[in-house]
């Protein structure tokens, strides 16, 4: 795991520097238009962070160690990242999007687990990485339009469990089954920009569906504390939430510190990706709406 002390920002100035000078931005748009014989997709930032954090962990000796390591390690290195909203959301059709740079909850614990698998895989390249992020991001891997993308945390559990990436554990961890009506995007079609084609409204409502005949577990958050032994490092964590029509609320990742399991995570009200100062069960504590966590085990992964 990487020093506490270990700056970032000040290791990812080094690794631009030893590659050759400063950033060179472009759109992401752009991106979809390079190729591997360009200079210009080397010298994006998102992909001088992706090099840096894979610099890092050979520096390390991560690819040796667990995946269940690997997350904690990587997500750790990215402390004060900033918090951006509605990352995901870009203009026109649906494609991938690809931001090392900030991070909303769900796209932090998406990436560190992504950029984890890549390690473990030794994967090299940034085309490497986007393969990757499509892979756990999309249902199948594929995607076909807005609704393709798992908007859901427990279909996003779900999907990846399908795809071996890893493995709901919440149940062993002494959850019980939620029974709760999953509908919240179709019933609030304003807040979402592509739900203006009745087509993806109409796949959004049939993806809803699956979901509530499908149910999902949680362990209650009065039983976490006294779960905490059975939460690994590096598992990842969605909390649920009493807000109608909503599985969970927020994301992050649970990580061993200073003898204790806390939470790492991108909140909106921090601004930037933290770690709480107490446990898991303390954060949880705080919080009236949320109701429990669904806790999902990263599988090491198949070449």
């Amino acid at each position: 795991m990487p020093k506490p002390d270990e700056s970032r920002r000040a290791f990812l100035r080094r690794a631009a520097l030893v590659a050759g000078g400063p950033f060179l931005l472009v759109s992401s748009a752009g991106l979809h238009h390079l190729t591997a014989h360009t200079s210009a997709i080397e010298q994006t930032e998102d992909e001088r962070i992706f090099h840096g954090t894979m610099d890092l962990a050979a520096k390390e000796g991560l690819a040796d160690k667990p995946i269940g390591d690997v997350i904690p390690a990587l997500g750790f290195s990215f402390l004060g990242t900033p918090y951006v909203a509605h990352s995901l959301e870009a203009p026109g059709p649906e494609r991938l999007v690809v931001n090392l740079r900030a991070f909303d909850c769900t796209t932090f614990m998406e990436s560190i687990l992504v950029l984890s698998r890549c390690v473990k895989l030794k994967v090299k390249t940034f085309d490497g990485y986007r393969r990757q992020l499509q892979f756990v991001r999309y249902r199948g891997g594929v995607i076909d339009g807005y609704p393709s993308r798992l908007h859901y945390l427990t279909d996003w559990v779900w999907d990846n469990e399908q795809k071996k990436v890893l493995r709901d554990v919440t149940e062993s961890i002494g959850g019980k089954r939620a029974g709760k009506v999953i509908d919240f995007m179709s019933t609030h079609i304003s807040s979402y920009r592509p739900l203006s084609d009745t087509g993806f409204v109409r796949r959004i409502k049939e993806t809803e569906q699956e979901l509530t005949a499908r149910s999902y577990v949680f362990v209650p958050k009065d039983r976490v504390r006294a779960e905490l032994a059975k939460i690994h490092n590096g598992d990842l964590i969605g909390t649920a939430t009493s807000i109608v029509g909503i599985d969970v609320s927020h994301t992050g990742i649970a990580v061993r510190k200073d003898g204790t399991m806390k939470f790492l995570h991108a909140p909106l009200s921090g601004g930037e990706v933290q770690v709480s100062e107490g446990s898991l069960a303390d954060y949880l504590a705080k919080y009236d709406a949320v109701t429990g966590i669904v806790v999902a085990r990263a599988l090491e992964p198949l070449p």
